[in-house]
């Protein structure tokens, strides 16, 4: 289920650790957006996130970069919605056959937050379930609205 953590990646949750006393399941330092993307684990989200989001404050500070947080699910319907929190996703549709992945969100006014700037959010979650779940998002699809 998940790939060899690098030195980076565990240095980086090691900083995590330190600072907000949080525990992380695995790190992705995404250059192309300049951010870190933690994957934390189960309950431990608003310890990692701090009273008024002082803990993401401060890591960005330390790091210099964006940190973005996602809390772990038990499954990859569960991490998904965890990853696109507060939009309401219906379902993932899973082919079994090629292994890809259709998330449907149920109001179409929220594809643009899904999708996020310059496409970041449909990268978090290609990259993140590529890495937890190994199985390809292909695309973000509205219901109606």
């Amino acid at each position: 289920m998940h790939n060899v953590i690098g030195f980076k990646e565990r240095r980086y949750i090691e900083e995590l650790r330190i600072l907000t006393k949080s525990i992380a399941i695995d790190c992705i330092v995404d250059d192309g957006f300049d951010r870190i993307i933690y994957v934390v684990k189960k309950g431990d989200m608003g310890l990692a996130i701090g009273k008024n989001g002082e803990n993401i404050r401060r890591m960005q500070k330390v790091l210099g970069k964006r940190i973005e947080m996602v809390e772990e699910g038990d499954t990859l319907y569960e991490f998904v919605r965890n990853i696109l929190r507060p939009i309401d996703v219906l379902m993932v549709k899973d082919d079994p056959e090629s292994g890809k992945i259709r998330v449907l969100i149920k109001k179409k006014r929220d594809l643009g937050i899904a999708i996020g700037k310059g496409g970041s959010n449909a990268e978090k979650i290609r990259l993140l379930c590529r890495r937890m779940y190994n199985a390809e998002v292909v695309d973000i699809v509205a219901e109606g609205e």
